[in-house]
């Protein structure tokens, strides 16, 4: 079985409103996901159920000027990342490095 490879961009997110906007676009989200902490760790962990089930690796892409404009919410993005990993075995989230980042 292949690995589904999603890739989050979050180059230009300046807020939690734009991240979860990019989620729900960039990650095939629900059109009923709701947009906040609890509604991502819940469909991150349900990625791997999906239209391709099998395992999903999730790539973190241009997270840095988030991660130091807005440290609080990327420190609470992380620990979602991590938890919805942690639940699901078949779900990898990973954050890319490199100038592009």
């Amino acid at each position: 079985m292949t690995e589904h490879v999603l890739t989050l961009d979050l180059d230009g997110v300046t807020d939690k409103a734009d991240l979860m906007e990019r989620c729900a676009g960039h990650l095939e989200l629900s059109d009923r996901f709701a947009r906040n902490w609890d509604a991502l760790a819940d469909s991150l962990a349900g990625l791997p159920d999906g239209p391709e089930s099998g395992p999903v690796l999730v790539v973190v892409r241009n997270w840095r000027p988030y991660a130091r404009t807005r440290p609080e919410e990327w420190e609470i993005a992380q620990e979602v990342f991590a938890a919805a990993a942690d639940r699901t075995p078949a779900l990898s989230v990973v954050l890319a490095l490199g100038e592009s980042s």
